[in-house]
């Protein structure tokens, strides 16, 4: 059965004691088996090994995920003869013996009607321990521990797996709204590119069918490589260099409409090009040049995309010399929450805030008649994980 000196441990495995834990831990490991010396280090090394098996099976809520293995690995950290897990509308998982099903749902409705944390002499001889799992305010589950004698140690021990699983499931939901919201985020942007793109740049390659055939057949090609990479759903990050290949077909479609009055010029450092970048980020500012910047004004422009490494930083500015715009105007933009026709800038501007934090919000320098400057800063340190990975360039 856990001891107390292991309750800290388990009740700080979601903060960060417990990951600063786990490093040291695993680092000593790696370092060899006779680093962890003291029964102490082993201890601890195994309990927070068991919580973390535990939590790959419990983000997904108790109605789905393999919560058998979950109830495994609890059971083996609390040291119970048995261990069943709940959800609200019967008992989903049981480990150790098997003749203890009734007697935790028993329990575990107990502990549902309640609220709190009951105990129970049971029908099989042995004795039985729920908490609740509390999630987001509501009792989503119970964890009940049997044992022969339930002793003070292991009811305050399994009140704690069972803040912790409440804690797990929080994290599988909150990873899961922010997966929606970033599918939100990209539904806008592409919502923004249907109506008003595709037109022009169909119009554009019908201007081309009858004059210049070899023309219209590349800016198909452009079309098609812009629309596959704009609507593809391979996760929320990509590399600079595929967003450029992006870029540049959206540019070639635009100089079809406006010929000679657009001029892009990249800028491009050679070490930025393998930089891992939220997926449809410098698109949709260069777009927001053509459309706010220089489709206005009659004679066109000149668009200046760089990058340039910065160290722990790439960064990447999108600069036209249109018709600019003024600052207070800029500033409503991105912080009012109507409708607008700038959505890509507000969008990128969201989701660089979203992923990296407030600080690497998009910098913009405009003034009327002055054009714009957008500035990113994207960190080289990325929050993706392994089924976000970027597609190779």
């Amino acid at each position: 059965m856990i001891d107390d000196a292991w309750l800290l441990v388990l009740v700080g495995t979601g903060i960060g004691v417990a990951v600063t834990l786990l490093l040291q831990l695993v680092w000593r490991v790696a370092h060899g088996a006779r680093d962890l010396g003291s029964d102490a280090e082993r201890a601890t090394f195994r309990t927070l090994s068991l919580a973390s098996r535990a939590a790959v099976h419990l983000r997904g809520g108790l109605d789905t995920g393999d919560l058998h293995r979950a109830a495994r690995a609890l059971r083996t950290l609390l040291g119970s003869d048995a261990l069943a897990i709940a959800n609200r509308e019967g008992v989903v998982s049981v480990d150790g013996r098997t003749d203890v099903s009734a007697d935790a749902w028993r329990v575990a409705s107990s502990v549902i009607e309640t609220g709190r944390r009951q105990l129970l002499n049971t029908a099989a001889g042995v004795d039985a321990v729920g908490a609740p799992v509390v999630a987001n305010g509501r009792v989503v589950g119970v964890i009940v521990a049997f044992a022969a004698t339930v002793r003070p140690p292991l009811v305050r021990a399994t009140t704690e797996v069972a803040t912790w699983c409440g804690a797990q499931i929080e994290l599988g939901e909150l990873e899961t709204s922010r997966a929606a919201l970033a599918e939100a985020e990209l539904r806008a942007l592409r919502a923004q590119i249907s109506p008003h793109f595709i037109y022009n740049a169909l119009g554009a390659i019908a201007s081309y069918i009858s004059t210049d055939p070899e023309r219209a057949r590349d800016l198909v090609l452009d079309f098609a490589d812009f629309t596959r990479y704009s609507f593809r759903r391979q996760g929320e990050f990509t590399t600079l260099a595929e967003e450029l290949k992006s870029v540049h077909s959206y540019v070639e479609l635009e100089r079809a409409r406006f010929e000679d009055r657009l001029t892009v010029t990249l800028q491009i450092a050679p070490e930025t090009l393998s930089t891992v970048i939220p997926f449809l980020s410098v698109q949709p500012l260069v777009e927001n040049a053509v459309r706010h910047g220089l489709e206005p004004r009659e004679r066109g422009g000149t668009i200046v995309i760089a990058a340039r490494d910065d160290g722990t930083h790439t960064e990447i500015t999108v600069d036209d010399d249109g018709v600019g715009m003024q600052p207070d105007e800029l500033r409503a933009l991105l912080t009012a929450g109507g409708r607008t026709d700038h959505v890509g800038l507000r969008n990128v501007d969201s989701r660089m805030r979203r992923i990296y934090g407030d600080d690497h919000a998009l910098v913009v320098e405009t003034n009327p008649g002055a054009g714009t400057l957008v500035r990113m800063r994207v960190p080289k340190s990325q929050p993706f994980n392994e089924t976000e990975r970027p597609m190779s360039p």
